[in-house]
């Protein structure tokens, strides 16, 4: 059962979660594995009142969005069913079956005889998870903190309170039924816990936030804990002038249409102008099947049927995050151009070429600055669950680690443990210092 604010304020549960974390930190990995299993058993076992929660949810959200209170991208989130609660279930499996990555020794030097440098992979510690709409990401979220040997408190929003209640009832009861520490879990239910969450820093060691650009941007900009996210999903697929057309147009068209509230989803499209007068008409003719509105520039236009709807772009609108069936279309010179829209008008997040020339592509993996950068594939595939981790904690687009969908790998830190027999520094300054060795072991 959640904790209420009036019987425990934030703090107070943050410094539990704190103490929770370092027992955590020593839990055998047999222990966490089990916890994992059992999580997803008891979320089959609950499906029915799961999906009932979630079905009070996705009524509710129809009324907000006719009220303007969320969009309707951010209500097709909600939205859960058998196979969706399945997958998840199999995520959890999948990220139980992944190895340990706590304790691993990434480095091993020997300094001196007898002085042992180690490198060792520990938790990061407590981690907080504030995310929108998605439910289904509270399972993902808090399988991949438990199995990293993590404390988690988490944070929904209020349009999916039913569903992740549902959830985290089934987490917590299998995660303390296998032994770990009850206090590891924390489900925060009001939006006034988040600010304080976000000033709880001397027990909260990292902050993830998953949502819109303005949940990302709020959290980073009031609080001192380190913060880990992307604030927007602007995505781009380069059409080459050496590319496969029917490839092009079934790559676009899944990474636009099959599920356009994702932050993986192609929002700007670059076609080289050597191939727009063939290409373009084929490209608008499948989108407008597919129910979606084209916003382009003047050349683009010209290659369109003039019976065809259409909207010009404005320069600012290439850095737009659209979210639903709309796709921004340029016609650019060459491969340079695309490099540098992409870099100026782009997120960081995930970027695709189409092309079968290989050495124009490692020019393009080379200079653009995200964090994916695919040949000949939709960007729907960045994703954690897609590249084999399970599921994801969230996306990372900036350049220090982790980076892109971040899996267990990403929720652990080192320490360094030097193992001497008396050692000391006097030993190694002056006239008369001692060499060391600094050999790998």
């Amino acid at each position: 059962m959640v904790i209420s604010k009036e019987d425990a304020p934030v703090k107070v549960l943050a410094h539990k979660a704190k103490a929770a974390a370092a027992a955590m930190a020593s839990t055998p990995d047999n222990m966490r594995i089990s916890a994992l299993a059992n999580i997803a058993c008891q979320i089959r076992k609950n499906k029915q009142e799961i999906l009932q929660a979630n079905q009070k949810d996705v009524a509710a959200a129809k009324d907000l969005v006719k009220n303007g209170a969320i969009s309707q991208s951010m209500a097709d989130r909600l939205h859960m069913d058998e196979f969706k609660l399945e997958a998840v279930c199999t995520g959890i499996e999948q990220i139980a079956a992944l190895g340990d990555p706590v304790g691993k020794v990434d480095l091993a030097r020997e300094l001196d005889h007898d002085l042992q440098l180690f490198r060792i992979t520990c938790p990061i510690g407590v981690v907080g998870v504030i995310f929108e709409a998605r439910p289904d990401a509270l399972p993902q979220i808090a399988a991949l903190c438990l199995r990293s040997a993590n404390a988690v408190i988490l944070k929904g929003g209020a349009e999916a309170e039913n569903s992740n209640r549902a959830l985290f009832a089934c987490i917590k009861k299998a995660a303390t039924e296998s032994g770990l520490p009850g206090d590891a879990l924390v489900l925060l239910s009001s939006r006034s816990e988040v600010a304080e969450l976000l000033q709880a820093h001397q027990y909260v060691d990292l902050i993830i936030p998953r949502g819109s650009s303005a949940l990302v941007k709020h959290i980073q900009e009031n609080t001192d804990i380190p913060v880990l996210g992307h604030a927007e999903g602007i995505c781009h697929i380069y059409v080459d002038e050496a590319a496969d057309l029917d490839k092009a147009n079934r790559i676009i068209c899944d990474a636009k249409a099959q599920y356009p509230a994702a932050c993986n989803s192609v929002e700007t499209v670059l076609v080289h102008k050597n191939v727009a007068a063939a290409f373009l008409p084929i490209l608008a003719g499948s989108l407008s099947k597919l129910h979606v509105k084209i916003r382009c520039d003047s050349k683009t236009a010209k290659h369109l049927n003039p019976n065809f709807t259409f909207e010009l772009m404005s320069p600012e609108q290439w850095s737009t995050e659209y979210g639903d069936l709309v796709l921004a279309i340029k016609t650019v010179d060459d491969l340079d151009e695309a490099i540098a829209h992409i870099n100026e008008h782009g997120s960081n997040h995930t970027e695709a070429m189409i092309t079968e020339n290989l050495p124009s592509f490692d020019k393009f993996f080379a200079q653009v600055n995200s964090a994916g950068i695919f040949l000949n594939a939709s960007t729907r595939f960045a994703d954690g669950f897609r590249y084999g981790f399970g599921a994801e904690v969230g996306i990372s687009t900036g350049k220090m680690h982790p980076r892109g969908p971040v899996g267990i790998e990403g929720l652990v830190t080192y320490k360094y443990k030097l193992v001497g027999k008396g050692q000391i520094v006097a030993d190694y300054v002056g006239k008369d210092a001692k060499a060391f060795l600094h050999k790998n072991i």
